[in-house]
């Protein structure tokens, strides 16, 4: 039962002494300091023919590029549909504002935006996102409803 643990002492000391060549090069050189006088970190230079390999971009930092896309605009009008049926105001108006950036002319999600924007409470806002949809859609069914919201917004 006990076979594996010297297996394991001698493994283990001897990973030790393959790291101490490295550690001990890298103590002998002092600390390099910035023109502030603050420590900073060696980086371990390439080798002379290796190409320094540039660090990962994480895609999720990176800002989405949005150009006239009517599906896609359909595509987050109906999750942010999606989010609004689950009480998610907040994720719903991300959705909503971003279906509007993939296709500026998409009158539900102009209309959708400014009922989100409503119950958020930001009625400058919610005037603004329904005066696009009156220029978008100027003889909808609803027209004279949201006009009527527009001015009481104001």
């Amino acid at each position: 039962m006990f076979r594996w643990l010297p297996a394991l002492l001698i493994a283990g000391v001897a990973l030790l002494q393959a790291d101490a060549p490295e550690n001990q090069a890298s103590q002998d050189q002092p600390p390099a300091k910035s023109k502030s006088g603050e420590l900073q970190k060696q980086r371990p230079k390439p080798a002379a023919g290796a190409e320094e390999i540039p660090p990962e971009e994480d895609k999720a930092l990176t800002n989405e590029e949005f150009s006239f896309n009517p599906l896609e605009a359909e595509k987050w009008v109906r999750v942010g549909n999606y989010y609004l049926k689950q009480g998610k105001l907040r994720a719903a108006e991300g959705r909503y504002k971003g279906a509007t950036r993939w296709n500026d002319g998409s009158a539900d999600a102009w209309l959708r935006l400014g009922e989100v924007e409503e119950k958020l409470k930001d009625p400058q806002a919610a005037r603004e996102a329904y005066s696009k949809y009156l220029e978008v859609a100027p003889d909808a069914k609803n027209a004279e409803q949201i006009r009527k919201k527009v001015a009481r917004l104001k």
